[in-house]
């Protein structure tokens, strides 16, 4: 049995309302919230996550 490359990536993003960055998964299977004001920064959708902030970069 061979490993599953996930092909995601981990993102640096901007909260849109108080302009906090944090990392966070592309694929990310649950909903993640700006840890300073709450706002959902990304939601599941079963691939790639739905992305709700500005991207500031890729991480490799």
């Amino acid at each position: 049995m061979a490993f599953q490359d996930t092909n995601g990536n981990f993102l640096k993003v901007k909260c849109l309302d108080c302009g906090n960055e944090q990392i966070i998964f592309d694929r990310a299977a649950s909903k993640i919230q700006c840890i300073i004001c709450g706002k959902t920064l990304v939601e599941p959708s079963g691939g790639k996550a739905d992305i709700k902030s500005q991207i500031l970069e890729v991480l490799q």
